[in-house]
């Protein structure tokens, strides 16, 4: 079946980068879209074309991208503490959503 696996998560100081990592595995097709949310909400996506797309409190400090069908990564920088909480990996491929089981971020003050 199809997995996610998240890495990258951690504490660090408001200001501070840290970078995710999520890899698929499984039966992964090749038009799909992989994303990242926090609380239910999108934090960023991009689809194998390379189409974007940001939260409106992330834009212009996170940067998303795609490593082939099966990767994608989160570079998070000028990070404050209202980014603080769990990030899913998220996979969207022939109508149906994929998820893996978070990794913390934590910002401190």
């Amino acid at each position: 079946q199809v997995k996610l696996e998240e890495s990258g998560g951690g504490l660090v100081q408001t200001g501070g980068s840290l970078r995710l990592s999520c890899t698929a595995s499984g039966p992964i097709v090749s038009i799909n879209t992989m994303g990242w949310y926090r609380q239910q909400e999108l934090v960023a996506s991009v689809t194998n074309g390379g189409v974007v797309n940001y939260g409106d409190s992330v834009k212009g400090r996170f940067t998303i991208s795609r490593g082939g069908a099966k990767t994608i990564d989160l570079q998070m920088n000028s990070l404050k503490p209202e980014d603080t909480g769990v990030y899913l990996c998220n996979l969207k491929q022939s109508g149906l959503d994929y998820w893996g089981r978070g990794t913390l971020v934590t910002v401190s003050s």
